[in-house]
């Protein structure tokens, strides 16, 4: 249980970088940025969803949020199979 802890902190820690490196600040958060953050967690194979579940935690400090959340979840829908997330690896293919 000890390392799947450390992985859950690991994968906070890169996620709130990417959110960082994307959006910067709550108040920054908007359609494009909300986008650019989701791709990159994609690109780092951490769950869009888990990450948007995180944002929505700080939905009172973004401004117009009910755009950045319907852009997020059509970016989810589009980028995930049938808006739930899955990964892909190549551990089944030798």
């Amino acid at each position: 249980m000890t390392f799947d802890f450390v992985d859950e902190v690991a994968t906070q820690v890169k996620m709130e970088n990417i959110w960082a490196n994307t959006c910067g600040t709550w108040e920054n958060c908007n359609e494009t940025t909300i986008q650019s953050f989701l791709s990159r967690c994609d690109d780092y194979n951490i769950d869009p969803q888990f990450c948007m579940s995180w944002v929505e935690t700080h939905k009172d400090l973004i401004p117009n949020w009910g755009a950045v959340s319907e852009t997020s979840l059509n970016w989810v829908n589009d980028h995930t199979s049938s808006g739930s997330s899955f990964s892909v690896s190549d551990e089944n293919f030798s």
